[in-house]
C-alpha cells in the first residue's frame, strides 16, 4: 500500500510541470515565430523558466520519499 502512494505522489506531482513546460516552451516558439530578432533572449529566459518548473518535478520526487 506504501508503494502505490508512492507512486501516486510522484505521478501527481509530475502533471504540473509536465503542462508547464509543456505551454511554457509552445509559447516561446510562438513568440521567437513573432520577433525572430528576439529568439536569444526568449530561448535563455525560457531555459530559465524550464528549470525552476523541473524544480517542481524534483520536489514531488522527494516528497514520495518522505511519505
Amino acid at each position: 500500500m506504501e508503494n502505490l502512494g508512492n507512486g501516486l505522489v510522484y505521478g501527481l506531482a509530475a502533471i504540473g510541470p509536465g503542462l508547464g513546460i509543456g505551454f511554457l516552451v509552445g509559447k516561446a516558439i510562438e513568440s521567437m515565430a513573432r520577433q525572430p530578432e528576439a529568439a536569444g533572449m526568449i530561448r535563455t529566459t525560457m531555459f530559465l523558466g524550464i528549470a525552476f518548473v523541473e524544480a517542481l518535478a524534483l520536489f514531488g520526487f522527494v516528497l514520495a520519499f518522505i511519505i
